[in-house]
C-alpha cells in the first residue's frame, strides 16, 4: 500500500492556521468516506434483507465499486492499488450477480458486520470527536480572551488564580482532545482500507462456500485474488496497529513535555525569551478603532516573512500583508490597562499598529525580534550570529572598564572652561575646539557612577533639574481648542512655535558640555542600556520649540510634563547615522555635588526630524539672542533716563532747600525784633509793680499774692 498522508500531532498545541486547514482537508476527507460508506451500506444491506433482489443489488454494488474511481477523496483518491483491487472485485462480483442469495447469517457475520461496525463506531466516533473538540476549542478561546482582559493593576488574587487556571484546563483539555481527534482521523485512513476490503472478502468467501459452483478456472483465480487481498489487509492492520502506537506514545511524550507549556505566561527564569531571532510566529491580538474613542481587540496568527508582518486569520489559506518593517520603530506602550501590548511604527511614521502579546516571553521577543528585522539583520548569511554579536557588543558598551575612576581623575584637570560659541552647524555643538576634545577619552565626556533615567518624572512630584517652577505653572493645561482662559499663557509673546513628536530614551549627567561627542557617547549608553535590561518603553511627547524654552507636552491630557528654559541649553545635536536620534545638554544649578554647576544630557527619538529639531532649536536660540540684545538697549536707555531723572529730581531739590533756608532766615530775623519789644514791655510793668508794693506795706503784698 502506498504512504498516506496523516495530520501531525506534534502541531497540535501550536494550533496554527496551517494545521486547521490541513485538518479541515481532513474533515472533508471523513465526509467523503463517511457519504461513501453509507452508499455502500445500503447496498449491501439490501443484499442481506432481500433474497429476492440479491442479483439487482450485487449489480448496484459492482455499480458503486466501479464509481470508486471517480470519487475525489481530498487524501487517497489517487491510489491506483487501491482503484485497480475494487475493479476487480466490481468484475467478480458483477459475474456473481446471477447466483443464488447467500445465507442471511453468513452474510450477516461476513459482510454487514464489519461495515456496520465501521459506520456505528469509528464514523460516529470521529463525529463525536469533531463536537468535542469544537466545545473545547470554543472554551479555549473564551478562557483566552478573558485572560487578555486581566487587567495589570494588583488586582484580587482568586479572580486571576481562577482565569490562569480556567486558561490551564481550557488548553489542556483543547491539546489533549486534538491529539485524539487527529488520531482518529490517521486512523480513519487505514480503517477505510479495512471497511472497504474487509466486507467484500467475506461477501466473497460466504458466495464461495455458500453455491460451491463456478469453474475451476475461476475458482482458482479468485482463491488466489482473494488470498492476496487478505494478505494486503492483514499488512494494512499490521500497519495501522504500528502506527496507532507510534501516535499513542507520541500523545504521551507531548503531554508530559507540554504541561508547562498549558500556562498563559510560564515562568521565563524556565522559559527564558530569545533575542537573536529573525523570524517570530504565534497569536496576537490586535487593537482596531471602532470610533472616535472606542477600540476592539482581534486575535489572529501574525508572523514575519522577510522584512514584512503578516498577519492569518483562522481558516484563511495565506496571510495578508500587515506592514514593512524595514527600519520601523516598535516600543512598549500602555494601552487600554492591557498588558504586554507594544506598538509598531513603519519608516515614514504614517501608519502604526498596537498589538498585545500572550505572555512576558512572547512580548520580550517579538519586540526583540522586529528590531532585528528592523536593523536588516535578516538579509545576511547567518542573521542568527549577527544579531548574537549586535547584542553582544550592547552589552560590552556599558561594561565598566577596570581603571574607570582613575582615567577620570587623571583626565580632569584637562577640562578647562571655555566660553561658548554660536552653533554653525545641525550638529547643534556651542563649542569651537572639538579636536581637543576628541582626543580624550569617552570616559571623561560622561560622569561615572552616573544613573540612567529611562522614565519621565512629572515636576509636581520631583524637583528636576532644569526644571524652571513658577506659582501656577507647574501642571498647567494647555487649552486644545485654542480659547484664551484666565490667564496668558507663558509662550504667548514669542514668535516660534514648532511642534515635534518625539519618544524619550533616557537622560543622565555628563562632565563636559562642550562638544557634540558628549551627545554621541550619552545616546551610545542608553541604547546600550536599554538593550541589556530590556527596558521596551517609551513615553511619547509633543516637544514644542518657542523662543523662550522648551516643552514636553502629554499629547493625550496637553498637560506640560518637563520645560527646559532655552538659555541653559548649551548643546544640541542628531546622531551621525541615525538622524532620528538627537539629543540636547541642560546646564543647571545643583547636582549631585552643591554649589556648582551641573549638565544634563537628554536623549530622544523623533521620527526622521532630528536635524529639523535642532535647526529650529538654533533658530529659537538665535532669536532669544537678538531678542535679549534689544533688551539690554532698552532696558540701558531706560537706566540714563533714570540716572538723568534722578539728577533732575537732586537739582530741583538742592533748590528747594536753598529756598527754605532763605525763607527760614527771614523768618528768624522777624521774631527775634518780636522778642526784642516783648521784653521792654515787660520791663515797664515790672518797674511799677514794685513801685506800688512798696506803697502797700505788707499787707497790700500778701493779699496780691493771694489774688495772684
Amino acid at each position: 500500500m502506498p504512504g498516506i498522508d496523516k495530520l501531525p500531532i506534534e502541531e497540535t498545541l501550536e494550533d496554527s492556521p496551517q494545521t486547521r486547514s490541513l485538518l479541515g482537508v481532513f474533515e472533508e476527507d471523513a465526509a467523503a468516506i463517511s457519504n461513501y460508506i453509507n452508499q455502500l451500506f445500503q447496498a449491501m444491506h439490501r443484499i442481506y434483507d432481500a433474497q429476492n433482489e440479491l442479483s439487482a443489488a450485487t449489480h448496484l454494488t459492482s455499480k458503486l465499486l466501479k464509481e470508486y474511481e471517480k470519487q475525489r477523496f481530498p487524501l487517497g483518491g489517487d491510489d491506483e492499488v487501491m482503484t485497480s483491487t475494487l475493479q476487480q472485485f466490481a468484475k467478480v462480483i458483477d459475474e456473481l450477480s446471477s447466483c443464488h442469495a447467500v445465507l442471511s447469517t453468513q452474510l450477516a457475520d461476513a459482510m454487514m458486520f464489519p461495515i456496520t461496525q465501521f459506520k456505528e463506531r469509528d464514523l460516529k466516533e470521529i463525529l463525536t470527536l469533531k463536537e468535542v473538540f469544537q466545545i473545547a476549542s470554543n472554551d479555549h478561546d473564551a478562557a483566552i480572551t478573558r485572560y487578555s482582559r486581566l487587567s495589570k493593576r494588583k488586582e484580587n488574587e482568586k479572580i486571576k488564580a481562577e482565569v490562569t487556571e480556567d486558561v490551564y484546563t481550557s488548553r489542556k483539555k483543547q491539546h489533549q482532545t486534538m491529539m485524539h481527534y487527529f488520531c482518529a482521523l490517521n486512523t480513519l485512513q487505514y480503517k477505510k482500507k479495512i471497511s472497504l476490503l474487509e466486507p467484500l472478502l467475506g461477501y466473497m468467501q460466504a458466495q464461495i462456500s455458500f453455491f460451491k459452483m463456478g469453474s475451476e478456472n475461476l475458482t482458482e483465480q479468485l482463491e488466489e485474488f482473494l488470498t492476496n487481498i487478505g494478505t494486503s489487509v492483514q499488512n494494512v492492520r499490521r500497519e495501522m496497529d504500528c502506527e496507532v502506537e507510534n501516535m499513542q506514545q507520541t500523545i504521551e511524550d507531548l503531554e508530559v513535555a507540554s504541561d508547562p507549556l498549558y500556562l498563559p505566561d510560564p515562568d521565563p527564569t524556565k522559559f527564558p525569551a530569545h533575542r537573536n531571532l529573525t523570524r517570530k510566529a504565534g497569536y496576537l491580538n490586535a487593537r482596531n478603532k471602532t470610533g472616535l474613542v472606542s477600540s476592539s481587540w482581534e486575535r489572529q496568527f501574525y508572523f514575519t516573512q522577510g522584512g514584512n508582518l503578516m498577519s492569518q486569520a483562522r481558516g484563511d489559506v495565506a496571510g495578508g500583508l500587515v506592514m514593512d518593517i524595514d527600519n520601523c520603530s516598535v516600543m512598549a506602550v500602555d494601552c487600554e490597562d492591557r498588558r504586554y501590548c507594544f506598538q509598531i511604527t513603519s519608516f515614514d511614521g504614517k501608519k502604526s499598529s498596537i498589538l498585545q502579546a500572550e505572555s512576558k516571553k512572547d512580548y520580550e521577543e517579538w519586540i526583540c525580534t522586529i528590531n532585528n528585522i528592523s536593523k536588516q539583520i535578516y538579509l545576511s548569511e547567518n542573521p542568527e550570529e549577527i544579531a548574537a554579536r549586535v547584542n553582544q557588543s550592547a552589552l560590552e558598551a556599558v561594561t565598566p572598564s577596570p581603571s574607570f575612576q582613575q582615567r577620570h581623575e587623571s583626565l580632569r584637570p584637562a577640562l578647562q572652561p571655555r566660553p561658548p560659541a554660536a552653533r554653525t552647524s545641525s550638529s547643534g555643538s556651542l563649542g569651537s575646539d572639538s579636536a581637543a576634545l576628541s582626543a580624550l577619552s569617552l570616559d571623561s565626556l560622561v560622569a561615572p557612577d552616573t544613573p540612567i533615567q529611562f522614565d519621565i518624572i512629572s515636576p509636581v512630584s520631583e524637583d528636576l533639574p532644569g526644571q524652571a517652577k513658577s506659582s501656577g505653572q507647574s501642571g498647567r493645561r494647555t487649552n486644545p481648542f485654542g480659547e484664551s482662559g484666565g490667564s496668558k499663557p507663558e509662550t504667548e509673546d514669542s514668535i516660534l512655535h514648532q511642534l515635534f513628536i518625539v519618544r524619550f530614551l533616557g537622560s543622565m549627567e555628563v562632565r563636559c558640555d562642550e562638544s557634540p561627542d558628549v551627545v554621541y557617547e550619552t545616546m551610545r549608553q542608553i541604547l546600550a542600556a536599554r538593550a541589556i535590561h530590556n527596558v521596551f518603553r517609551m513615553t511619547e511627547s509633543h516637544l514644542l520649540v518657542t523662543c523662550d524654552c522648551l516643552k514636553l507636552i502629554d499629547p493625550q491630557t496637553q498637560v506640560t510634563r518637563l520645560r527646559f528654559p532655552l538659555p541653559s541649553v548649551v548643546l544640541y545635536a542628531t546622531h551621525q547615522e541615525n538622524k532620528r536620534l538627537f539629543g540636547f545638554v541642560l546646564r543647571t544649578s545643583g547636582g549631585r555635588v552643591e554649589s556648582r554647576q551641573t549638565s544634563i544630557c537628554y536623549i530622544f527619538e523623533s521620527n526622521n526630524e532630528g536635524e529639523k529639531i535642532c535647526d529650529s532649536v538654533g533658530l529659537a536660540k538665535q532669536i532669544a539672542l537678538h531678542a535679549e540684545l534689544d533688551r539690554k538697549a532698552s532696558e540701558k536707555q531706560k537706566e540714563i533716563d533714570r540716572v538723568k531723572e534722578k539728577q533732575q529730581k537732586e537739582l530741583n531739590k538742592q533748590k528747594q532747600i536753598e529756598k527754605d533756608l532763605e525763607e527760614q532766615s527771614r523768618l528768624i530775623a522777624a521774631s527775634s525784633r518780636s522778642n526784642q519789644s516783648s521784653t521792654e514791655g515787660q520791663f515797664v510793668v515790672l518797674s511799677s509793680s514794685q513801685s506800688e508794693d512798696s506803697d502797700l506795706g505788707e499787707d497790700g503784698k500778701k493779699k496780691r499774692e493771694s489774688e495772684a
